[in-house]
């Protein structure tokens, strides 16, 4: 199996392991960080992941709900890579985000990109943005990660500033940086969202896989 089959558990493993909350053949991340459950195969036990009323999502691999728990199926999501250089389009200075610009990312990924962002997720991974007289126009962050792949995530322009090649800017300087550092860019898109998947295909990107997706619920 490649390891990006099962992103959430092999990220948990490696890259996040010090954050990692587990059990028996399953791990996650704290809530503050993100809403993601890994579990190393199909059998793994899930009855003490979640707290009563929690949901989480899967990627890749789902175990059988516990009795009383709900696991739902979504369109399964693109699962892109990219293992050469992109050129990057000309544009404003890209700028590393942190501790300081944590509210505004918050903000923006509250606007535009509001289902799986957390209060912790900038620290999953490094940030890095455009400002245009001051604002935060766009952002990418690192998410999941392994010791040879580094995911691309949380793309986002805030909507004063579509239309100028922000988004397209950001996804090739990182990826870029990503394989100077010897690790190769993916990502993941919903098929729903048609202009993103195509911006990435322009960029290079191609289709590893599409990849089985589900939200898992414990009734509260």
């Amino acid at each position: 199996m490649h390891e990006l089959d099962n992103p959430f558990w092999n990220s948990l493993r490696t890259c996040h392991r010090a954050v990692a909350i587990g059990g028996e053949g399953w791990l996650r991340y704290p809530p503050e960080y993100a809403p993601f459950l890994g579990a190393c195969d199909a059998e793994a036990d899930l009855a003490t992941a979640l707290a009563p009323g929690e949901s989480v999502y899967l990627l890749g691999i789902a175990p059988p709900a516990p009795a009383g728990w709900s696991l739902s199926a979504f369109r399964p999501l693109a699962q892109m890579v990219r293992e050469q250089p992109i050129e990057v389009p000309a544009g404003p200075p890209i700028l590393a985000l942190g501790e300081a610009d944590r509210a505004e990312v918050l903000a923006l990924t509250a606007l535009v990109y509001p289902h799986y962002f957390r209060a912790r997720t900038m620290d999953m991974g490094r940030y890095y943005g455009i400002r245009v007289d001051g604002r935060l126009a766009a952002i990418i962050g690192e998410r999941l990660g392994t010791r040879s792949w580094r995911e691309m995530s949380a793309i986002c322009t805030h909507p004063d500033f579509l239309g100028r090649g922000y988004a397209r800017r950001l996804t090739a300087w990182l990826s870029n940086h990503t394989l100077a550092e010897s690790r190769c860019a993916f990502l993941h898109v919903s098929h729903e969202n048609p202009r993103a998947k195509a911006l990435y295909e322009q960029l290079g990107y191609r289709t590893r896989v599409d990849i089985p997706f589900w939200a898992l619920r414990r009734s509260g």
